[in-house]
């Protein structure tokens, strides 16, 4: 009796490529759900416009009554093109997926809470809550969309063309250019002050929560001890050890003193600084310590050198 042939297994890589895909559109689809839901159930039902193709998209609503997540899908055609070009298959695909599925999301909250279904919207006749409940949830939803890589077509794809050009400047301020312009053309469908400030403020909102989604997890604490002697070889080790982080060590000299010294420079996640504070002040209460933020970390257990600059 033949043995049976053996079950070829994916390589680790091969594994590991598909596993990554599979938590890419994962996110994607949790932060079209969260993004969605920001639109439908809290600024559009305030009459509050936002920036974007979104913007745009809530505009020509307001004058043709036709759904938001269907002008989304039709305006973003020809910006998918450039998109294409610009950026490829990956980035196309990825895209064309958040693009849709928010898009559907949106006509479906509208069917299903609004007057045709339950009839619910709007959740709350409170300004204030509708514009920060929105903003917050638009943020979260286009930080978790950015983060792998993706947007949802329309101005997106241009504010990171826009991003290409001017390296120094955050997505979510170019971002925020481009949806203020957006949010004063408002003014010729809705041409309300009070509107265009809550709207404003919206659009500020969603920008600060963008940036925190987008670059929040990339930060950390940026720490240089000065010590010497044994005294630093002890911080070190405790370092290592208990902090379970890195460290480099830098020879260095005292101007005034020309004493030699042992600068231990060190990287590690907010959570764990308490910690190394501890272990600096029980080894060396003389230590010298320069405490700053690191906004952006490339190695390992930080972000990839090859990683896309977001």
């Amino acid at each position: 009796m033949k043995n049976a042939p053996a079950k070829k297994v994916a390589p680790p890589d091969k594994r590991a490529a598909v596993f990554y895909q599979i938590k890419k559109y994962a996110i994607i689809t949790l932060g079209c759900i969260i993004y969605s839901l920001g639109i439908s159930l809290f600024i559009e039902p305030a009459n509050l416009s936002s920036g974007g193709m979104t913007g745009i998209s809530l505009i020509i609503n307001a004058l043709t009554d036709i759904p938001t997540g269907y002008l989304l899908i039709m305006l973003n055609i020809p910006v998918f093109i450039i998109g294409f070009i610009c950026f490829g298959w990956a980035f196309l695909l990825s895209t064309g997926y958040a693009t849709t599925v928010s898009s559907l999301l949106m006509a479906l909250w509208s069917q299903l809470f609004g007057e045709k279904g339950y009839n619910l919207l709007p959740f709350t006749d409170n300004i204030i809550v509708n514009t920060v409940t929105g903003g917050v949830l638009f943020g979260i939803g286009m930080g978790l969309i950015f983060r792998m890589g993706a947007s949802t077509g329309g101005t997106d794809i241009f504010v990171k063309l826009l991003r290409r050009r001017f390296r120094y400047m955050k997505t979510g301020m170019i971002s925020l250019f481009s949806d203020m312009t957006i949010v004063l053309c408002s003014l010729f469908v809705h041409p309300d002050i009070e509107t265009l400030f809550y709207t404003a403020l919206s659009v500020v909102i969603f920008t600060l929560v963008f940036d925190w989604v987008l670059y929040g997890g990339n930060t950390a604490k940026m720490v240089f001890v000065i010590s010497s002697g044994e005294r630093a070889e002890k911080i070190c080790e405790r370092v290592l050890n208990e902090v379970d982080s890195g460290a480099t060590f830098i020879d260095a000299q005292g101007a005034y003193s020309r004493e030699n010294k042992r600068i231990l420079l060190c990287v590690i996640k907010p959570i764990l600084y308490p910690r190394l504070r501890d272990v600096v002040k029980e080894e060396d209460k003389s230590a010298f310590m320069i405490v700053s933020s690191a906004k952006e970390i490339y190695g390992q257990g930080y972000k990839n050198q090859d990683d896309a600059e977001l």
